[in-house]
């Protein structure tokens, strides 16, 4: 089994040309935003455009809510495809998609920009950011059942039409999320450093923790995920590399889990060791 990515930031029409990338690359499966699709129909997942806030909307689509990921591992062994196609906003998230999910290495990614023009980015950003349209590659009837309450109406004429004939390459719909009419949600970084003290002042062998910073991975107006670091003072007579990936695993796990943010990197540097004195017994 082979698999392949295509990459965008978030409303630039990536599910719009995730079929025409499929076929292009003889793909027979999609993942997008938490569903597994196969040939027109949802095989397996939820998608995170159910969800009714951005944030379990990122956590839906990369697979870290219990059970969703078991569920669309045993369909991929089940269907066995060919050739999967993963569709995210960065090369992290389609790498961590694809760790999750315990998929092979991905071999090729497509980026949006080296397949649509500069002026279908925009309209599809417009659609999104100001009329809350989501695409999802399936056809709408597919739909019904996993959007009850939904906003969902057949793909129409939101891309420029050409006069040229194409191969159908499968229906597409609309949804509009009910975190489309929420706003925008900021997570002060403060949030972010009490999650970090207190996961890592926890640990048993940490006698202090200072010095919490909270970085953003930014490209343009994108935020595509975070970098943090701090030091502490261990304990004397612990395995130190053992103790510090675990707390590093910790940390990850749990503002991914608290906020719905990517962590790139988890950076603790040992300051000093505390000695505890002992007394002598007289």
């Amino acid at each position: 089994m082979d698999v392949i990515a295509l990459v965008g930031p978030s409303g630039t029409g990536k599910s719009h040309r995730a079929l025409q990338v499929a076929r292009e690359h003889n793909a027979d499966a999609i993942i997008d935003d938490g569903i597994l699709i196969k040939d027109g129909h949802i095989i397996a997942g939820e998608s995170a455009k159910t969800e009714k806030s951005r944030i379990m909307a990122v956590r839906r689509a990369i697979f870290v809510l219990p059970g969703h990921a078991d569920d669309v591992r045993e369909a991929i062994h089940r269907i066995q495809p060919h050739r999967i196609l993963v569709i995210g906003t960065s090369e992290n998230m389609v790498h961590k998609i694809a760790k999750t999910l315990k998929l092979p290495s991905i071999q090729l990614i497509v980026r949006i920009e080296d397949i649509a023009s500069r002026a279908e980015i925009e309209t599809a950003q417009f659609h999104r950011l100001k009329e809350g349209k989501h695409i999802i590659p399936v056809p709408t009837i597919e739909l019904k059942p996993h959007f009850s309450g939904y906003l969902v109406n057949p793909l129409q004429s939101i891309f420029k039409q050409s006069n040229v004939r194409r191969r159908k390459l499968g229906e597409k719909s609309i949804v509009r999320p009910v975190f489309s009419y929420y706003g925008k949600l900021i997570i002060d970084d403060r949030v972010i450093e009490a999650v970090v003290e207190r996961i890592v002042k926890a640990r048993e062998f940490v006698k202090s923790l200072k010095g919490v910073t909270v970085k953003h991975l930014l490209k343009g107006d994108d935020d595509h995920g975070l970098t943090i670091s701090c030091e502490v003072v261990l304990s004397y007579g612990n395995h130190i590399p053992t103790l510090i990936r675990q707390t590093q695993a910790y940390v990850r796990e749990a503002v991914e889990f608290t906020t719905g943010m990517i962590v790139h990197a988890v950076d603790i540097s040992v300051k000093a060791l505390y000695v505890e004195e002992r007394r002598r017994l007289l």
